[in-house]
């Protein structure tokens, strides 16, 4: 199994000029198809390093640094840490990848980007997959992680930095603790003789001050991207999420495209894709004809 090679690929938001990083899978043929996994708010694209290794070999697997986040580029005005700057940073990571289509799996933020690329005219998604996301978001959910997201902690080691993750990141379900080191170690940066999450604080603006009323404002427009979305999806549901709730995905099941549901017992917001359950949906789901 190869390793991913670290990429960039330069975008522009009204900020003006950044470099978005991406890490790239090799696939098992030079015309294999691509699959993007993009990540969550906090997250970085290297979550899905054994999901990529399972589906390389049948793509070429790209996940990206979200702008803010990982390697990318900080933005200076943190007011553009928003989904349209996001999808087209995607727009342009498509062109410079010089295909026509792709697959796209996204969780959280990472389906929310994808929703936005895949409800448009022409869009080139052709398969969707959307982890623990939806049209309708529970607001208590976000201030959740309002309460934590920005605050900028350092630690001495890594193993102190991964049990503040744990702490703030219970729904993401049971993991042996080499599986948990392993998520953890790409989620910091050395500074100094101390290790600091590795992205902006600043990306926590935007959400620091969302109101209720802007999530109602915000969740009309997602339903009306969902209810024009064509493409087969796949819907994984953590069935303690509390930012997807049940009858949000159920919904989600008879309108639009219809989306596959699958649940995990067990798991709440959101499934890190490495149980064995949750990595043979996916592959059930890409893998069909």
């Amino acid at each position: 199994m190869s390793a991913p090679t670290l990429k960039r690929v330069q975008c522009l938001s009204p900020a003006g000029l950044h470099h978005m990083a991406y890490w790239e899978w090799e696939g098992p043929r030079p015309d294999a198809p691509v699959l993007i996994c993009v990540h969550g708010l906090s997250r970085q694209g290297r979550d899905f390093d054994l999901l990529a290794r399972v589906l390389q070999t049948q793509y070429r697997v790209i996940c990206p640094d979200v702008v803010g986040r990982g390697h990318s580029d900080w933005l200076s005005n943190p007011q553009y840490y928003q989904i349209p700057t996001y999808v087209a940073d995607m727009v342009t990571l498509i062109a410079r990848l010089d295909v026509e289509e792709v697959d796209w799996i996204g969780t959280s933020m990472g389906g929310l980007i994808g929703l936005g690329l895949a409800a448009q005219r022409n869009s080139p998604v052709r398969r969707l997959v959307l982890n623990d996301v939806g049209p309708t978001i529970e607001f208590a959910s976000l201030q959740r992680i309002a309460q934590y997201l920005g605050k900028g902690p350092t630690f001495a080691t890594l193993e102190e930095g991964a049990d503040y993750l744990r702490r703030v990141s219970l729904g993401f379900g049971p993991h042996t603790r080499d599986a948990w080191l392993a998520l953890s170690t790409p989620m910091f940066r050395q500074v100094g003789d101390r290790l600091r999450l590795h992205y902006d604080p600043s990306i926590a603006v935007t959400l620091a001050d969302v109101t209720p009323e802007q999530v109602a404002a915000g969740e009309a427009g997602l339903w009306a991207a969902w209810d024009a979305l064509r493409a087969p999806t796949l819907l994984l549901r953590g069935a303690e999420s509390d930012l997807l709730s049940a009858k949000t995905a159920d919904a989600m099941t008879e309108r639009g495209p219809h989306a596959e549901l699958v649940e995990f017992a067990g798991i709440g917001h959101a499934p890190t894709l490495q149980a064995p359950e949750q990595v043979a949906a996916i592959s059930k789901f890409l893998f069909r004809g």
